[in-house]
């Protein structure tokens, strides 16, 4: 609004006008002062509201007091039992992993470990900090239940983490050890209904002892019961990245929420898993064992696969969680975000150095991934199940990546079972989330054996193969140094449509290395030399001569790879090839899906 006064006004009569203007217009007022063409003075409107004597009433002064009840938890004797588990309580929980100031006084130091991290520290008042929630859906359910069931022990809601929006949903240990009874299966069941509308990742912070048997009735076997979890989850999955932390023991029906999850996370000394509890394996089997000699990180991350990444601590486990939502999208319409490019952590020129000449010389390929990813950006997964594969995260020049690695610090990087079965799901789950892939091949191969065989080697592997072949994201293929027998396949080697296959100067691609191929052809014809030197020498020949047929510049030559890099321009080489791809589209047959996994 402009205003227009007498020239003989002040400068001060001015600014009054506008200020008593702009209140009472409730809009910007300007006043010019005679003929000027500039305002001598302007006013904004004062929103704020309108102070009176008006205040909260006894019944909301009420309401808040029962909402503090709530937020107290359960009894005071559980609560009292947390701290001697590592625990917190869960919404002290909740504001570690939501209340920014909170979560960013443990972020990690340069060192690795942040200063919360080596002490235990202060712990927030129970119910304190919510600042960080965006709300909360369901506090008061059970209310008016005989027995104290806050919240009936589970908690759900939105918030934002790390700058993105998540729904999540949390036990309450001091509620009936965080069981799942009616009131609190139909807050999980809404909230992952909510996250299929929304598309935004969730947080599943499980502490749970599963469903609550002396209340089953209403809420065990119904349509919209805890089977619905399961239902939903699958829906959920490769929809939006689902998380699952573990702090304590979520037995039999709470033990499928981190087996479904897309990535999970137990904490050691106090995380565990299984389809029974000890007392009831006793009753069944008489096997006498502990929790987590059941179902503990140990055997989990590095027996059954179930886990990813174990954590020291609470704090420990949402910086792991922070960290690996970087490389993910909210959902699988969209893309990973980017990070600001830094350079590797140790220059590109050692690659070659790294990498042996000899075929069966072990070295660790971390040394690889650290010349070629930016640093510090590898984030591996389920490092202690089927070590002979490394899995993780990274970003190349800013772009996410899923690297999928064979170690030929593990058994000479043969692919076993578990490894085979870990790269399978890795692969999976990257092409879900329009995560590239980098494929870094040196292997002899599947592992051969009974025992493997017994294993499942050939299921596995078929696993793998198909993970790679139905994959839509962009590829691509490195042969550092082995790619024999169907090594070649797994690793999506030229038959499996990557954008590129690559290699290095130490490559080799052939149906199996030279010592095995020269016994497999010549072994009687060795066998007939007589003279020890002789047979050396001719052993020696026949080995040169087969590593020149499956040399990688005879492949070249063949036009069977696209390309031998110069190890030090590998990363240079990456980069251009992810960018150059990122936007390729692949076509796959028109059917309901695939009968292999």
């Amino acid at each position: 609004m402009k205003i227009r006064i007498g020239g003989d006004a002040s400068v001060e009569e001015a600014e009054a006008i506008a200020r008593a203007m702009a209140t009472h217009a409730e809009t910007a007022v300007s006043v010019y002062v005679g003929d000027a063409d500039e305002p001598a003075a302007t006013g904004e409107a004062d929103r704020s509201p309108v102070e009176d004597d008006l205040g909260p009433t006894d019944r909301e002064r009420e309401l808040l007091e029962q909402i503090e009840a709530i937020k107290a938890g359960g009894p005071e004797k559980y609560k009292e039992q947390l701290p001697e588990a590592g625990k917190l309580f869960v919404r002290d929980r909740l504001e570690l992993w939501f209340d920014p100031e909170r979560s960013s006084a443990g972020s990690r130091t340069e060192s690795g470990d942040s200063e919360e991290q080596r002490s235990s520290g202060s712990r927030a008042q129970p119910g304190d900090g919510d600042d960080g929630l965006a709300f909360e859906d369901g506090t008061f359910a059970e209310f008016d239940a005989d027995d104290q069931l806050p919240a009936d022990g589970l908690l759900t809601g939105a918030a934002e983490f790390e700058g993105r929006d998540v729904h999540f949903m949390a036990n309450d240990y001091t509620v009936k050890r965080g069981s799942m009874a009616a009131k609190g299966v139909e807050k999980f069941l809404r909230m992952q209904q909510r996250a299929l509308k929304t598309g935004k990742p969730v947080l599943y912070l499980m502490d749970s002892s599963g469903g609550r048997i002396d209340q089953q009735t209403g809420f065990f076997a119904n349509r919209e019961g805890i089977g619905k979890y399961y239902y939903n989850h699958s829906r959920l999955s490769g929809r939006v990245p689902q998380i699952c932390v573990l702090y304590g023991p979520c037995i039999a029906g709470a033990a499928y929420t981190p087996v479904f999850a897309d990535f999970t996370v137990m904490v050691e000394g106090m995380s565990s898993m299984a389809i029974a509890s000890p007392r009831m394996v006793e009753m069944v089997t008489g096997e006498d064992i502990s929790l987590q000699e059941l179902g503990g990180p140990a055997v989990h991350a590095g027996e059954s696969g179930s886990a990813d990444l174990v954590a020291r601590d609470e704090q420990h486990a949402r910086q792991l969680v922070a960290e690996l939502v970087g490389y993910l999208p909210d959902n699988s319409d969209e893309r990973p975000p980017k990070a600001t490019p830094t350079p590797p952590k140790y220059e590109p020129n050692g690659i070659d150095s790294v990498v042996p000449q000899e075929p069966n010389k072990s070295y660790d390929m971390r040394d690889v991934i650290e010349r070629v990813v930016d640093r510090g950006s590898f984030f591996e997964l389920q490092p202690d199940y089927g070590p002979e594969i490394l899995t993780g995260f990274a970003h190349l020049d800013g772009r996410s990546v899923g690297v999928i690695a064979n170690q030929p610090a593990q058994r000479a990087g043969a692919i076993f079972p578990d490894a085979a079965e870990k790269a399978a799901g890795f692969a999976w789950t990257c092409d879900a989330y329009n995560v590239p892939l980098l494929y870094l091949c040196d292997t002899p191969g599947f592992m051969a054996g009974s025992q493997v065989e017994k294993d499942g080697i050939l299921e596995q592997g078929k696993k793998m193969i198909y993970a790679t072949s139905e994959a839509t994201v962009p590829k691509q293929c490195v042969i550092v140094r082995k790619a024999y027998g169907a090594g070649i396949y797994a690793m999506s080697g030229p038959a499996y449509d990557p954008e590129s296959t690559v290699a290095l100067p130490s490559g080799e691609i052939g149906i199996m290395g030279p010592e095995a191929a020269i016994n497999a052809v010549y072994a009687r014809k060795l066998a007939e030399i007589d003279d020890p030197e002789e047979r050396a020498e001719t052993e020696r020949r026949l080995r040169e001569e087969y590593r020149e047929d499956i040399d990688v510049r005879r492949m070249a030559s063949e036009v069977v790879i696209d390309e031998v890099i110069p190890p030090s321009s590998l990363r240079e080489q990456l980069a251009a090839r992810f960018d150059f791809y990122e936007d390729v589209e692949k076509d796959r047959p028109s059917k309901k899906h695939g009968t292999v996994l």
